[in-house]
């Protein structure tokens, strides 16, 4: 059975990937067009290794990239979540997506980027989000811009060059984060991929 709906827009319905979102991922992640940005193109067996590594950040972080579908079709479009990425020696949730090719320039990507900041900032309570854009992106840079972050320092990632888009929470819920601080630190996906 496929888990709930975690987050929902007008046009959308971001769920929790699972096993038989296999054929989806693959296709979406062997197109060249999509994983231009990647540090390589990949097989069926990274899609299997993708989607087993959201679910272990599902029951880790409470979090991870989920699978958004289109309403009311449930046709699946992409990718958009939220991933502890480490930064520099620094853990950062970032906001990550990644549509299907044939859904690019609809707006889908803002859409569901836009929800899962709110969530990070009134359901997990983050002070700041990020997102590690490389600096030829050009479309995931308006993303960032319109889901309102800016563009800070340039990092290493992966081996590459990306620039660190960040915006933070409003006021109250960064001081109810700061005042329920266990001081525990989460710790990222060993696995140490992109998203």
């Amino acid at each position: 059975m496929i888990d709930p709906e975690v987050l929902a827009t007008p046009r959308l319905v971001l769920r929790e990937l699972v096993p038989q979102d296999l054929d989806f991922v693959a296709t979406m992640l062997a197109n060249p067009d999509v994983s231009r940005h990647y540090e390589r193109h990949f097989t069926r067996d990274d899609a299997e290794v993708w989607i087993d590594r959201q679910i272990e950040r599902y029951r880790r972080d409470g979090h991870g990239l989920w699978l958004v579908e289109e309403r009311p079709s449930g046709a699946p479009v992409g990718q958009v979540g939220l991933a502890l990425q480490e930064v520099e020696g620094m853990i950062e949730p970032e906001v990550g997506w990644l549509l299907d090719r044939s859904y690019w320039g609809r707006g889908f990507a803002t859409e569901a980027a836009r929800a899962v900041r709110d969530a990070a900032f009134r359901r997990w309570r983050y002070p700041k989000v990020i997102s590690l854009i490389r600096p030829e992106n050009a479309p995931s840079q308006r993303v960032a811009h319109r889901i309102g972050m800016t563009p800070g320092r340039r990092v290493n990632f992966h081996s590459f060059a990306h620039i660190v888009f960040a915006v933070a929470a409003p006021a109250e819920t960064a001081r109810r984060y700061t005042a329920n601080l266990s001081g525990s630190q989460r710790s990222p996906s060993s696995e140490g991929d992109a998203m």
